[in-house]
């Protein structure tokens, strides 16, 4: 009887074991998958991040900046007899 039991368990215990291996198999390599998907989309995105940078370091040089100024805005440099200077005393500041 004990003998019956333990052969009718280790006949099904087999084929289970064989079947989680299969399964544990399966979805490691969907989370490879998965993983290696994120990697090219983290890659893609620190790419995408540097050319933005590269873009505002162009856009921000004082020369572009005056010449849009200049060119397209209309405007010019304050002349000194336009600048006014305000100067407060520390009392003056509401502190």
């Amino acid at each position: 009887m004990i003998k019956n039991v333990a052969t009718l368990l280790l006949a099904m215990g087999i084929p289970l074991m064989l079947l989680a291996t299969v399964w544990q198999t399966s979805r490691y390599s969907g989370i490879e998958g998965d993983i290696a998907r994120m990697e090219r989309a983290q890659y893609e995105m620190i790419e995408a991040n540097a050319r933005l940078i590269a873009g505002i370091t162009v856009l921000s040089t004082p020369e572009r900046i005056e010449r849009v100024a200049t060119n397209d805005l209309s405007m010019r440099k304050a002349r000194a007899d336009e600048i006014l200077r305000i100067e407060l005393a520390k009392g003056d500041l509401g502190g």
